[in-house]
């Protein structure tokens, strides 16, 4: 079923900033950037290093850049800090269905487009154990063809959907 951590996601106030931070403290560099309109955050993806699937794991920055999106009233009742769990599927459709008919709740009656064009949705963190976990399946594999590392701001690697 779930074959990888594919990432960990981390509210933040300034995404430029605390990508800096990654970069200057651990060597991590980004490796896709986007803002996302739907879930109403500007991220970027720090790729750690690859998995036995063909994937990648990644640390996922979220900027909230509207003041009613999830990360934006996360980030005022908690702080700048950890928000998800991630985990690799080949296929959240299926998963998230026999996830689901373990009495776990998922957000999204049917999964919607995350970063990188993969496929995603969530479980509720009240069923994880405080957890909001995420199911992911890649676009594509990763490992194979990388786009150049692009800094947060860099418009012309950004999307909008």
């Amino acid at each position: 079923m779930l074959t990888r951590i594919d990432h960990i996601g981390i509210a933040c106030f300034d995404l430029d900033k605390t990508a800096d931070f990654y970069r200057a403290t651990y060597g991590f560099e980004v490796f896709h950037s986007e803002v996302n309109e739907e879930q109403g955050v500007r991220e970027a993806m720090l790729r750690i290093n690859g998995t036995d699937d063909g994937g990648a794991s990644y640390i996922q920055l979220l900027e909230p850049v509207r003041e009613d999106s999830t990360v934006a009233k996360w980030l005022e009742r908690h702080g700048e800090g950890v928000h998800h769990i991630a985990f690799g599927t080949a296929d959240v459709d299926a998963d998230s269905e026999e996830i689901r008919g373990r009495g776990v709740r998922v957000l999204y009656d049917e999964p919607r487009r995350g970063s990188m064009d993969s496929r995603i949705t969530f479980l509720h963190p009240k069923d994880c154990h405080g957890v909001l976990t995420e199911l992911v399946t890649a676009a594509s594999p990763q490992a194979g063809s990388h786009p150049a590392a692009e800094t947060p701001g860099d418009s012309s690697a950004t999307t909008s959907h």
